[in-house]
């Protein structure tokens, strides 16, 4: 694997935020929905991906050899922990997104519309 950058992952949350932008513009919602259904994946989401990556961080930090542990430090990787577990409990969101997406298919549209 070649090494990652500070700025690849800028690149990636410039992408999260360019879609924000465009999800307030309101476009099409099975457009959005589309957009959206990667993130919430419930393998490879962000939920599932940033729980990993911050318990990745906290054992790359305590397995580090010039680490000093100290009360604080498990202090710190315990909130590390737990806030990858928080994040890890979010995955159950690509529920709603199957619910929505069903939603979308199914809804007719309101009468007297000549949408769809």
């Amino acid at each position: 694997m070649t090494a990652l950058t500070p700025d690849d992952i800028h690149t990636v949350t410039q992408t999260l935020s360019r879609l924000t932008e465009y999800l307030r513009e309101g476009p099409d919602p099975d457009q959005a929905l589309a957009l959206v259904e990667p993130l919430l994946d419930e393998y490879t989401g962000i939920p599932i991906q940033l729980g990993d990556a911050l318990r990745a961080f906290a054992r790359a930090v305590l397995d580090h050899p010039d680490t000093l542990h100290t009360p604080d430090l498990h202090t710190l990787i315990a909130e590390l922990r737990t806030a990858a577990w928080e994040q890890t409990d979010q995955h159950n969101l690509h529920y709603t997104v199957d619910e929505l997406r069903t939603l979308l298919s199914t809804t007719p549209p309101p009468e007297g519309c000549s949408c769809r």
